[in-house]
């Protein structure tokens, strides 16, 4: 599964990141009976944080960005946590927090950005259940912050 992925990249123009560090008290992922958990993956653009609040001082369009931004470090967690991505059987559910105005409504469509990718390097496998939640304010002042559950082969 790796190499159809690493091609799929390529053919998108995207490049996995380096898997982030922790910037608090917890761990990237913990897998515990056939699910790998992982935490919150804040998204990054040529190794800038994307930062602010969708309906204020950001569009819809950089923050689909944002969530196909924190999708990939998703898999690049994914990768480290398992030493590749063959074991990676089901991508089972994505939690999307956005950044959001009062008044901003279109969270879904936020999220789409992470869950279309997702479905573009897993397939069937990629399709997800999830959750889009608009938030007052974000870790760092990030735009999107994105969690997961992937179903994995033992």
């Amino acid at each position: 599964m790796t190499d159809r992925i690493d091609t799929k990249l390529a053919e998108l123009g995207l490049a996995l990141p380096a898997a982030a560090a922790p910037v608090a008290a917890y761990v990237p992922t913990v897998e515990v009976g056939g699910l790998l958990h992982i935490s919150g993956q804040l998204p990054f653009d040529n190794g800038a944080l994307m930062t602010g609040r969708v309906g204020e001082d950001r569009d819809l369009a950089f923050a689909q960005k944002a969530a196909e931004r924190c999708a990939l470090m998703l898999v690049a967690q994914i990768k480290q946590a398992l030493g590749g991505l063959h074991r990676v059987e089901r991508i089972v559910k994505l939690g999307v927090f956005v950044n959001s105005a009062t008044d901003f409504t279109d969270q879904a469509k936020v999220a789409n950005g992470a869950s279309e990718l997702m479905v573009a390097l897993f397939g069937e496998a990629g399709k997800h259940a999830r959750s889009a939640v608009g938030v007052a304010v974000l870790p760092l002042g990030a735009v999107v912050e994105i969690d997961a559950i992937i179903q994995v082969a033992s």
